[in-house]
């Protein structure tokens, strides 16, 4: 009984997850910060009113759920369910994480926007990038992303988004961002610059094919243990560095 309701619990508070945990969307934002330009970051600065991009990382998730902001519930993940791409996915009304990032990279480009509306979009940007690299939000629609896939994750009843969002990045490493930064950050400029090739819809295939993957290899109730760690470990730091390169790029040509 005990671990039903766990089970019920875990399902239940699946349906508020949003992507990276707190953790990822700093690593990102942290990775991006030590790529701007000096113009890029003196120019971020000053619309964030002197914050920094990881400072306001984790913003939207909080924001999403109040009704000010409710509209930006869907814009964190983009559903794609098993045998459709992303172009033959229904779209949804409400929009998607590529929708978002593609028009809000718009409007900052624009030049048009009070320095109220900036700060937002920008914002927004920052988390919005990081969500786009989490493998589960191009998870399936019919399982909402992976929240209905339970797993046992190191003995206690979890799902299959969870476990992507939060508790594999504390798995894989005990670091605060900065110490991920530093650890993971290592690219020539030559790689981090093919790595941030490419415009959003790219990465954002890239990452369904990530989640075809992991779904493939973790079934309804895998016992998730040492192994699945060390085999997925690395594919976070990758899609963590992917994230912060292709984010300072996109700054970058907005703000430089």
């Amino acid at each position: 009984m005990k671990r039903l309701l766990v089970v019920c619990l875990s399902l239940l508070l699946a349906h508020e997850a949003l992507a990276w945990g707190q953790k990822g969307h700093d690593v990102t934002a942290y990775v991006a910060e030590n790529h701007l330009t000096k113009r890029a970051a003196k120019r971020i600065a000053a619309v964030l009113e002197g914050y920094s991009p990881v400072y306001v990382s984790n913003w939207l998730d909080n924001a999403s759920h109040t009704p000010e902001y409710a509209y930006t519930k869907t814009w964190h993940y983009l559903n794609v369910d098993e045998g459709e791409t992303l172009e033959s996915m229904p779209k949804n009304p409400d929009g998607d994480v590529l929708k978002a990032v593609t028009e809000i990279v718009a409007r900052l480009k624009s030049g048009g926007l009070t320095p109220t509306e900036e700060a937002l979009n920008l914002r927004m940007l920052i988390h919005l990038v990081g969500d786009m690299h989490c493998p589960m939000h191009a998870g399936h629609l019919s399982d909402l992303g992976g929240n209905r896939v339970s797993v046992i994750y190191f003995g206690d009843a979890t799902n299959l988004h969870s476990v992507w969002d939060t508790a594999l990045v504390e798995s894989a490493h005990r670091w605060s961002y900065a110490e991920w930064q530093r650890e993971i950050d290592r690219l020539s400029k030559e790689e981090a610059a093919e790595v941030a090739s490419g415009e959003p819809a790219d990465w954002m295939r890239e990452t369904l094919e990530l989640c075809s993957e992991v779904y493939a290899s973790t079934p309804e109730g895998t016992k998730i243990s040492y192994d699945y760690v060390a085999k997925y470990a690395p594919v976070i730091e990758q899609q963590f560095v992917r994230g912060g390169l292709r984010l300072a790029r996109l700054l970058n040509e907005i703000y430089d």
